[in-house]
C-alpha cells in the first residue's frame, strides 16, 4: 500500500508511507461532525458524539488517511469551521487526485451509481479504490454510506478492475 504524504502546509509530497494497519480514507462529513459545534437535532447530535467516540477510541487501531478532494471540501465555508476542520485532519496522509480516479469517478458516475450533480461523492469512492483503501468513513447516507447502492458501487469497481473499500459510518467501523 502506498500513499502521498504531506508536508507541513498539507501539499501532497512524494514521501512513500507503507501501512501496516488496515486503511481507512477519512470523508470529509467526517471531519465536520468532528469539528463541528454540538447540533440540536438529536439525531446529528448522536452522530457528532459517535463520529468523536471512533475518533479517541478507535482512529489509532487505523491507518487514516485525507485526500486533496477532502482537503478542499473542509477549507471550504466559514473560515473558523474550515480553521477547525483542517486541524483535526493536519497529520493524516494525502492521497493524491490522479487521472486515474478521476475516470473511475466518471464510471461510477456512467454506471448510475452516483447521480452527476454528486461527483465529489463518487471521487471519494474512486479515491479510496485506486489507492487500496480498506475503508471508507463516511455519514454521508445518501450516494456513500447507502446499502442499496453498495453492491451497484462495489459491481462497477470490479468491472474497473478495483476493490470495493468497505463503505460505512463510524458507528459501524466502532467495533473490530
Amino acid at each position: 500500500m502506498v500513499a502521498m504524504g504531506a508536508d507541513a502546509d498539507h501539499t501532497p509530497t512524494s514521501g512513500i508511507l507503507r501501512f501496516m494497519k488496515q486503511t481507512v480514507y477519512v470523508e470529509t462529513s467526517v471531519v465536520s461532525y468532528l469539528a463541528a459545534r454540538p447540533a440540536r437535532d438529536v439525531v446529528v447530535a448522536a452522530h457528532q458524539e459517535l463520529t468523536h467516540e471512533w475518533w479517541d477510541e478507535r482512529s489509532r487501531g487505523f491507518e487514516l488517511v485525507i485526500s486533496e478532494l477532502v482537503m478542499q471540501e473542509a477549507s471550504a465555508g466559514d473560515h473558523d469551521a474550515s480553521r477547525v476542520r483542517l486541524a483535526a485532519i493536519q497529520d493524516i496522509a494525502i492521497l493524491a487526485l490522479s487521472d486515474e480516479a478521476v475516470s473511475v469517478a466518471e464510471r461510477l458516475i456512467a454506471g448510475g451509481s452516483i447521480p452527476p450533480e454528486s461527483a465529489a461523492d463518487a471521487l471519494h469512492i474512486a479515491i479510496a479504490a485506486v489507492n487500496g483503501i480498506d475503508y471508507l468513513l463516511t455519514w454521508n447516507c445518501k450516494h456513500l454510506a447507502n446499502a442499496s447502492l453498495r453492491v451497484k458501487i462495489a459491481a462497477l469497481l470490479e468491472d474497473a478492475g478495483y476493490a470495493c473499500p468497505v463503505i460505512c459510518t463510524p458507528e459501524e467501523l466502532m467495533e473490530g
